[in-house]
């Protein structure tokens, strides 16, 4: 049987992958420190939270918290993650009649029912953890563009950044001029 000779120096520490075989939503925090609303759980949390609400919009009638408990056990979804989407999810649901009301009035010419289901699911997303205030405003609107580019489009990630940004100053939890009900 032949054996492999091993280029690596006796005690040395073996070399790093050339590539990381590690999916986006895995990777580390950026350097740096942490940036408060930005850990990995955090991002996957909202990712998975995308996931349950994209399925519930998808499945009009059915109870949230069911569609989702369904979407994360066949993803096999684990405890913090779940933990902060569920932080997330239970927002919407409590009061997802308010936070739709609060985006039709940054919204102008588009009816939420009129936009797509992932842009949608998105600015609910944003809406829900501005409406909490536990999450830097600029940390919400930066995570939701990059929910939208990711599972949308570049065009999806421009359009829910000018939302949620609007949103934010009605809101009064970013500073600056706040925007005229029904004004872009």
């Amino acid at each position: 049987m032949a054996t492999r000779k091993s280029t690596a120096k006796k005690g040395a520490e073996p070399e790093e992958p050339r590539e990381r075989l590690v999916p986006p939503d895995r990777e580390e925090a950026p350097a740096g420190g942490r940036t408060p609303g930005m850990n990995k759980v955090e991002a996957r949390g909202r990712s998975r939270a995308l996931q349950a609400l994209y399925a519930w919009d998808m499945r009009s009638g059915d109870d949230l918290a069911r569609v989702a408990a369904l979407v994360w056990d066949d993803l096999a979804v684990p405890a913090d993650e779940r933990e902060y989407a569920g932080w997330l999810i239970h927002t919407v649901a409590q009061e997802r009649v308010r936070l739709d009301d609060e985006l039709s009035d940054v919204t102008a010419n588009w009816r939420l029912e009129r936009l797509g289901a992932i842009e949608r699911s998105v600015l609910r997303l944003a809406a829900a953890e501005l409406r909490r205030g536990e999450t830097p405003p600029k940390v919400v609107i930066q995570e939701a563009v990059r929910l939208a580019e990711r599972y949308g489009s570049e065009r999806s990630a421009k359009f829910v950044n000018g939302v949620v940004d609007a949103l934010a100053r009605r809101m009064g939890v970013i500073e600056g001029r706040r925007p005229q009900r029904g004004a872009r």
